[in-house]
């Protein structure tokens, strides 16, 4: 949700759309430097969540953090910029902040992943006592982007010094990009087989629901609204309805706006519970 004229500005729009939870940036997305944060700010974003009900607030870090970049400049900005994101999550009382793991661009994958882990390990070290957990998101896998296999995030959480300060964020769009099926029943039991074995499915702390405007496999990052992208409406009824995620936090990352008047997060919310079984 966005954070126009306040950070519980956010909040508030999650209540009005009917939502239980929220996602927010704590900056602009696509600029390193923010806005100031002040105690007031922090203040107003706690109060609206004590007065709405919504719970499990999250962030979604800057786009331009790349921990995985060989470039020294850009990899110590990368760290940095992350550190200022774990205070400002801190301030509001965040539960989770999640990342992409980065692009290794022209280095290996084996480099890639032990740039991401060093620089976690010293975001860690920078935030002694930080209490917001840091997600490590399934990426669709374009470019030299980490991520979209299990193993890439299971060797991150294997290498960092703290793993307990991690965890996973399991984006359906970019899981079917990167080439888990999850369309029929088995397919779904086998993809999530196959994540607790090299992950954990306990490790697996947030969900983002999201259908896909490409194909099957086709590694490319394009959100689609629920029921209506290449996905369709079965991936989504099997995971609302499979019990080990009963309480982890869902979130839409579907695009904005409105069709006839209505709202787009309202028209994807209704349509995701209209899959749960009563």
């Amino acid at each position: 949700m966005s954070i126009a004229g306040g950070y519980h500005n956010a909040v508030l729009a999650a209540q009005t759309a009917g939502c239980d939870t929220v996602q927010l940036f704590t900056k602009n997305n696509n600029q390193w430097r923010g806005k100031l944060m002040t105690d007031e700010d922090a203040r107003l974003f706690r109060e609206a969540m004590r007065q709405s009900g919504v719970k499990i607030p999250t962030a979604h870090n800057c786009y331009l953090i790349n921990l995985a970049s060989p470039d020294a400049a850009m990899w110590k900005r990368s760290i940095d910029a992350m550190i200022d994101e774990i205070r400002r999550s801190e301030m509001l009382g965040l539960q989770y902040l999640v990342t992409h793991p980065g692009s290794h661009l022209d280095q290996s994958v084996e480099f890639g992943l032990a740039r991401v882990a060093q620089a976690l390990d010293e975001c860690h070290s920078q935030t002694p006592g930080a209490a917001v957990q840091i997600l490590l998101e399934i990426t669709a896998g374009q470019g030299t982007n980490l991520g979209h296999r299990f193993e890439h995030l299971a060797t991150i959480l294997d290498r960092v010094h703290d793993p307990d300060r991690l965890g996973v964020c399991f984006d359906t769009c970019h899981a079917f990009a990167a080439g888990y099926a999850m369309g029929i029943k088995s397919d779904y039991r086998a993809t999530m087989r196959e994540l607790d074995s090299t992950i954990g499915i306990k490790v697996v702390k947030a969900f983002h629901l999201n259908d896909s405007k490409r194909e099957f496999g086709s590694r490319v990052d394009r959100h689609e609204h629920i029921g209506r992208g290449h996905l369709g409406l079965a991936p989504f009824r099997f995971l609302l309805n499979d019990s080990r995620f009963r309480r982890t936090p869902m979130y839409l990352e579907t695009p904005k706006g409105t069709e006839r008047g209505r709202d787009l997060d309202v028209i994807n919310l209704r349509t995701l519970r209209r899959l749960l079984s009563r």
